[in-house]
């Protein structure tokens, strides 16, 4: 069974790697404050994302299963994924936590944090809900930040992820939603979504004024090289960096 390690018992970040080695990297220029993302979206199979997830467990202590881009087309796969390597993290629609939860439950207890994504409408206070395969597609369904974080906490979600943020144009929804889930005992956020560098310092901010316990953020592509495909761990410490200045 993994754990996530958050910095002072507030923060993590989650980060994808090219690979094993990367992701090795990367967790050490953490300080083991990061999980490392592998993305169900790559695999043609549930049994060939075990099978792979499995061999990045042995190597790297805080693994989070992925969708890809928030693909609510791969909340089984990343769901049944979860219940059989147990990892740290799983990421889900919000439709598709309950069915995560209650896969997890059958298998390995309560220990594999589990997301639920809702998305920015341009209304602080207001989230989308509708990020399932079918709900995706119809009349988008909004409803408050709070009776969304009730809902999730219902389903068995532990944490809200805010998707996608668009950096800092969702600021606002994000201090709204995390109000709502600090106010209704969810102990964790993470804001998704055209993060990097220059605005981290900021989106983590917001969401520890807002009251909340914990937070991960997701930076991806921004601390990618387009070159070799690689996180840059130097990146990742000017991230820890941030944190520490801002936590600490």
């Amino acid at each position: 069974m993994q754990q996530i390690n958050f910095y002072r018992q507030r923060v993590a970040i989650n980060v994808l790697a090219k690979d094993i080695a990367n992701a090795r990297e990367i967790y050490e220029a953490a300080e083991g404050h990061a999980v490392i993302g592998v993305l169900s979206a790559q695999f043609d199979s549930v049994e060939d994302g075990i099978n792979e997830i499995q061999r990045w467990m042995a190597e790297v202590p805080s693994i989070s299963v992925g969708l890809g881009a928030g693909d609510p087309a791969q909340f089984y796969k990343a769901a049944m994924i979860a219940s059989k390597v147990h990892p740290a993290h799983v990421n889900q629609t919000f439709t598709g936590c309950g069915f995560a939860a209650g896969a997890l439950a059958a298998t390995c207890g309560e220990k594999t944090h589990i997301n639920a994504l809702v998305s920015p409408t341009g209304i602080a206070g207001e989230v989308l809900i509708s990020t399932g395969v079918s709900s995706s597609q119809g009349t988008p369904a909004r409803v408050s930040s709070d009776a969304a974080v009730r809902m999730m906490l219902d389903a068995g979600a532990h944490a809200a992820k805010f998707f996608p943020m668009g950096g800092e144009k969702s600021l606002p929804e994000l201090y709204a939603l995390a109000e709502a889930a600090a106010r209704n005992g969810m102990t964790l956020i993470e804001p998704t979504g055209g993060i990097d560098l220059d605005n981290f310092g900021i989106i983590l901010q917001t969401c520890l004024e807002a009251g909340m316990l914990r937070v991960m953020p997701h930076v991806y592509t921004s601390i990618i090289d387009p070159q070799t495909g690689n996180t840059r761990p130097e990146d990742v410490v000017r991230l820890m960096d941030i944190v520490k200045s801002l936590v600490d």
